[in-house]
């Protein structure tokens, strides 16, 4: 019965919740490289749970037979049916692209011995795209969301270049009700993550994201900043303030996009990107400390 409930469990856990009761060593020992990976492919590819020998399932018979659950699982079993369908939807849009000619101007890589992949890297991680399959860091990408935003990024075929002209999110159109998306699932997150930490943390994670300093005179006033090529021509500029109890400011983070950013993705498939930005962070964070 129990072994039932941990099947259930999984349609309706997040891949980070996952990642925490792991011992998070990327021991390979499930038979996945990273414990991230692992946990992606529990609860996006029905992977048992029980593959990690590590795993601590305390607490999840009574949560998985709850009964407010089965709506939930119905809703996320609809939501995930509607993004693979998507992602066969995007596929039989990028079939006809010369991925010879956009290579360039995605900051991509290409092969003429294999004209129908590219290789490219998305926060930190080398991804070999192809035109039915995707694979990041050598393993299968579980989560639709993720082919989604790829393979927006590859229909798109390339645009204006990044040039160091920032803005938020509010300043692109028809944005308005996705800044407080991008605050709720990416800013105040990473806000949380970085509050009381010493200001080179940052930096330290940034480099394991392709990350570099940003321009100065955009983060004068800031605690910390970083920027992050979420994609190759997607930076991110992130700004973090550290709080400051006297003069009653809570802790506070700053997403900032390239002016040309949507040449490259939707404003939707923009926002996930930063959300998966706020993901890595609080992974790379748990690995560091």
């Amino acid at each position: 019965m129990f072994a039932g409930a941990i099947n259930k469990f999984r349609l309706f856990m997040k891949p980070l919740e996952i990642v925490q009761r792991t011992p998070k060593t990327n021991c390979g020992e499930c038979g996945h490289s990273t414990c991230l990976a692992f946990a992606a492919a529990v609860t996006s590819a029905g992977a048992e749970i029980t593959l990690c020998p590590y795993i601590d399932l305390h607490g999840l018979e009574t949560r998985a037979t709850s009964p407010l659950r089965d709506l939930d699982d119905l809703a996320d079993q609809v939501a995930e049916e509607h993004d693979l369908a998507l992602v066969q939807h995007l596929q039989k849009k990028v079939s006809p692209l010369d991925f010879g000619s956009i290579a360039s101007p995605l900051g991509a890589e290409w092969n003429k011995n294999n004209p129908d992949i590219l290789y490219l890297r998305y926060l930190g991680q080398d991804v070999i795209l192809g035109k039915t399959q995707i694979l990041m860091d050598n393993d299968t990408v579980v989560d639709p969301r993720d082919q989604i935003l790829l393979y927006n990024y590859v229909h798109s075929c390339g645009g204006r270049k990044p040039d160091n002209t920032w803005i938020g999110m509010e300043s692109l159109p028809n944005s308005i009700s996705k800044v407080k998306t991008l605050a709720t699932y990416c800013e105040q997150k990473i806000a949380e993550l970085l509050s009381g930490k010493p200001a080179h943390v940052l930096m330290d994670l940034g480099g394991l994201l392709d990350g570099y300093e940003g321009p100065p005179d955009l983060s004068s006033s800031a605690t910390s900043s970083l920027v992050v090529p979420v994609l190759p021509m997607v930076p991110q500029y992130l700004l973090f303030w550290e709080e400051e109890p006297e003069e009653g400011f809570e802790p506070k983070a700053k997403v900032l996009f390239d002016h040309h950013v949507l040449d490259f993705l939707d404003l939707e498939s923009l926002v996930f990107s930063a959300e998966r930005y706020a993901e890595r962070l609080v992974l790379l964070m748990y690995n560091y400390i």
